[in-house]
């Protein structure tokens, strides 16, 4: 029987250390800890496919929390039985007791566990389509207050104006006109749309 811990951070700058901490003191072997900086909305993730090539019956799993394991409410049940029924390992949530299929192996104990997975994982889900739904209200806002995203849009030297004259003289290219501005032409062809109220010369 192998003890084996994952742990998963949605971002590359987020700290995993939490639960690296708490995989330790269950206690779970650093080199068998698996960790993905990765979302939870599927299971395409390296680490985790991983760790699901190795367990085999009689194993343990320890997660800190079930929305470590994954967000999407249908790929966390099917991953959930996966693991309990097809590979017959164990399965422990640190932060829910009644998520440790050691524990109450017969019907009882099991229908318990599969009501209280399918809840919860509903509600990650929830909660991540929640966040999605306020950061597009949030950036949504934001633009009806002018505020722009991406990155700041660069300023227009003086020497445009004329630059562009020439351009519209046909006397140089618009990529010339633009390598004189150490810009790209399609800065330089933006500026030209965005700056023209006429085109007569």
């Amino acid at each position: 029987m192998d003890i084996y811990g994952y742990a998963r951070v949605s971002a590359k700058d987020q700290n995993e250390m939490r639960q690296m901490v708490s995989l330790a003191a269950f206690p779970v072997e650093r080199k068998k800890i698996f960790l993905d900086k990765l979302s939870g909305k599927d299971f395409n993730r390296p680490q985790y496919r991983r760790l699901l090539r190795k367990l085999k019956k009689g194993d343990i799993l320890v997660i800190q929390s079930i929305d470590r394991l994954g967000r999407n409410y249908e790929e966390m049940i099917e991953q959930w039985r996966i693991i309990t029924k097809e590979k017959q390992a164990h399965m422990v949530v640190q932060d829910m007791p009644l998520l440790d299929t050691r524990k109450g192996r017969d019907l009882t104990g099991t229908l318990i566990a599969d009501i209280v997975l399918q809840l919860l994982s509903y509600v990650a889900q929830t909660e991540r389509e929640n966040i999605k739904r306020r950061q597009a209200e949030g950036i949504a806002a934001a633009r009806g207050r002018g505020i722009r995203f991406g990155r700041p849009r660069k300023e227009i030297p003086p020497e445009f104006e004329g630059l562009r004259r020439l351009w519209m003289r046909g006397e140089i290219s618009g990529r010339e006109a633009a390598r004189q501005l150490a810009v790209s032409h399609n800065t330089f062809f933006e500026w030209a749309k965005a700056g023209c109220t006429d085109w007569e010369i």
